[in-house]
């Protein structure tokens, strides 16, 4: 069922069967002009009126649909985190040793090539670590809000 209204008359609803389709546009137009062979329609249409003018009423999305969206939201939100929890603690422990070992650079104290290889090659770590360490802590924030929908959600039903 599709509903169409008038920009000058909001209050007309002419429903007819069917999707928005040129011919369920004619058949709205039908309608119209019943309602003003009737002398029911308020307005005046004196100018002319074509089936392209109407407006199609579309029903407003109730509020649980959107209440289950941000519930399905907040436990993406949430998963997101997770994972990135799990990769911030697999990648801790390499990270910090490079970044304790990235201190010796700022001395004067003499480093092996060795040493300055493995420094190098903990670039990598460390850099995946900081961004995931970003990441993680930016869904941190986002989290929050994701935790409090979800609670709210609980909440009714505990009720």
């Amino acid at each position: 069922m599709v509903k169409y209204t008038l920009p000058q008359s909001p209050e007309i609803i002419l429903n007819v069967p069917g999707k928005d389709s040129a011919k369920a546009r004619d058949k709205a137009m039908d309608q119209l002009m019943e309602l003003m062979d009737e002398g029911k329609l308020p307005t005046d249409l004196a100018e002319g009126f074509s089936s392209q003018q109407l407006i199609e009423v579309k029903e407003a999305a109730t509020d649980t649909t959107s209440d289950e969206d941000a519930v399905t939201q907040a436990v993406q939100v949430l998963s997101n985190l997770a994972t990135l929890k799990l990769k911030v603690q697999e990648s801790r422990e390499e990270a910090m040793a490079v970044r304790a070992a990235i201190d010796v650079l700022f001395t004067d104290k003499s480093v092996s090539e060795e040493e300055i290889t493995r420094i190098k090659e903990g670039f990598k770590a460390l850099k995946n670590f900081a961004q995931v360490n970003l990441r993680y802590q930016e869904a941190r924030s986002k989290a929050e809000e994701a935790r409090n929908i979800l609670d709210r959600a609980l909440k009714s039903a505990e009720s």
